[in-house]
């Protein structure tokens, strides 16, 4: 995990158990998501259901990206995809 903080440059890693066996990265920049780790998501695609959860994800930063989060309805939006996301869906590789 730690070598993708040097990877990209940007993120941290957490302990997500006490055990510190299960760990998160987080990048907290909202720029460096947008100009580093989307695009590496774009060039080398997820395969399978978290596809979908990727595509949604990535177009909720396209909306904060463009300021609709600074709106009601735009917020709106963005619950509303974010409620499908990590959702079990089923994977249909016709759809990428």
């Amino acid at each position: 995990m730690k070598s993708l903080i040097s990877y990209f440059g940007c993120g941290k890693v957490y302990a997500k158990s006490k055990s510190n066996t299960v760990f998160d990265f987080r990048v907290t920049k909202f720029s460096d998501l947008i100009e580093k780790v989307i695009p590496f998501f774009d060039k080398y695609s997820i395969v399978g259901v978290k596809y979908h959860d990727y595509e949604d994800f990535k177009r909720v930063a396209e909306l904060m990206k463009n300021g609709a989060h600074l709106t009601s309805e735009g917020l709106d939006l963005i619950r509303l995809i974010k409620k499908g996301i990590n959702k079990r869906r089923k994977f249909e590789p016709s759809s990428i």
